[in-house]
């Protein structure tokens, strides 16, 4: 296989991305590179904590991605070399079209309780820092 463990499939992974870039001009940009190797369904670019620097692109045919795959690894994007690989999972623009989607368990959970990951630990590392006791506020 050509990325590791993971399969080819239509969603390519990118990470190494430069963080300082602007989440829209990212995903346009990133539309423009990737187009000329297929259509692209979907474009997925978050500013997280834990997901800047990364983005997952849907083309609507695995040779489409593969030759993504292929020509992108270690292009100079941004001034950083991208790093290219097939996604672990089925984007969910696919699921949701094949009807397999299926909502994320903890995203569910947090939408039933109201709570938004930021805020709890923005709370939790206050209140650790001055030792007061926790309380999830909603």
């Amino acid at each position: 296989m050509l990325s590791g463990d993971v399969p080819p499939n239509q969603t390519v992974y990118f990470r190494n991305l430069n963080e300082k870039v602007k989440k829209e001009e990212l995903k346009r940009s990133l539309y423009a590179l990737c187009s000329q190797y297929g259509r692209i369904v979907d474009v997925v670019a978050l500013k997280t904590h834990k997901l800047r620097g990364q983005a997952w692109v849907a083309f609507s045919e695995i040779t489409a991605a593969t030759n993504a795959f292929r020509g992108l690894q270690d292009f100079d994007f941004y001034g950083k070399k991208m790093r290219v690989q097939y996604a672990k999972t089925k984007s969910d623009c696919f699921a949701k079209a094949d009807g397999s989607y299926a909502p994320k368990e903890k995203r569910k959970k947090q939408e039933e309780k109201g709570i938004s990951n930021c805020r709890f630990y923005l709370c939790f590392s206050l209140h650790s820092t001055l030792q007061l006791p926790v309380e999830i506020i909603t």
